[in-house]
């Protein structure tokens, strides 16, 4: 076999994380022509193109949330990511951009030869979502999806999404400037225009030609996804409505009729036993000052 035939080998069958080390022998047979290099170089090929055929055919079980506006979207999206190296999502919040995604991309085989990157802004967040997109494909947080934020990493060899801080994938730029161990690359909540993403999105438009295989989606809510489009050459956008609840309103004076002074936490207090008597669920209280 020659050099070409083995370069397009390492291209299109084997794990993108296993090329360094795969051209790096490539290039000793190249210069050496030894055949127990060659010998070598076979042998590392065929076990990082079963490293991928295995991954292929452990893909987890996909299953999206037909209750959320993403649903609708679902094959407009396969489309435009698929023949697209850069897609921005635009959704509101609550369209299920932030779990369907990566189920998409493990679904069109985008996290076969690498990982799928998802970043959030804060860690809780990517715990959370590593949850509920593991409950989603019916496995448990470690095995096909884990998390990575400072001093812990439940991720795996064998993780299909690995969701971190976009500090986290900051810090790995600087040991990996190629990004060998991702197929696709998720910044979610992109809108929030940190530093941190700022110069994610600067470094990944730098590295897309010379990595045509790695795929960018950015998602942001609808502040202004035209500029993102317009700095990755005018990137394909997709826009994802998001999903209304009923609202019912009840004014609640501080002071009844009868009374003189009352603190406002015995306020809330008494609001908050109503509601309980009727659903007893969680409950968010907005404070002035």
């Amino acid at each position: 076999m020659n050099s070409s035939n083995f370069h397009q080998q390492i291209f299109e069958h084997c794990a993108i994380a296993d090329r360094i080390r795969l051209l790096r022998l490539l290039r000793q047979v190249q210069h050496k022509k030894q055949p127990d290099v060659t010998q070598q170089l076979q042998a590392a090929i065929e076990k990082s193109t079963q490293r991928v055929t295995q991954r292929q055919q452990n893909r987890p079980s996909i299953s999206l949330n037909q209750e959320l506006p993403f649903y609708e979207k679902r094959d407009e999206l396969k489309k435009v990511i698929a023949e697209n190296q850069v897609v921005i999502v635009c959704g509101e919040t609550g369209s299920g951009k932030t779990t369907q995604l990566p189920q998409i991309c493990i679904d069109l085989g985008l996290a076969d030869k690498g990982k799928i990157g998802h970043t959030q802004p804060r860690r809780l967040a990517a715990r959370s979502v590593t949850s509920r997109i593991a409950e989603e494909l019916n496995t448990r947080p470690g095995e096909a999806v884990g998390y990575k934020v400072r001093f812990t990493d439940t991720t795996s060899p064998d993780s299909y999404v690995k969701l971190m801080t976009d500090g986290i994938l900051l810090a790995e730029i600087q040991n990996d400037r190629w990004l060998n161990e991702y197929q696709t690359i998720i910044i979610d909540e992109a809108h929030e225009r940190s530093l941190n993403i700022d110069l994610i999105l600067g470094f990944v438009k730098t590295l897309l030609p010379r990595r045509p295989d790695l795929k960018l989606i950015i998602t942001s809510a609808t502040i202004d996804p035209e500029r993102f489009s317009r700095y990755f050459s005018d990137a394909p956008m997709v826009m994802v409505s998001g999903r209304t609840y009923p609202v019912e309103m009840r004014y609640r004076p501080i002071l009844d009729e009868d009374q003189k002074d009352r603190d406002r936490s015995e306020a809330v207090m008494d609001a908050l036993q109503e509601l309980f008597k009727i659903s007893p669920e969680d409950t968010l209280i907005f404070f002035s000052g």
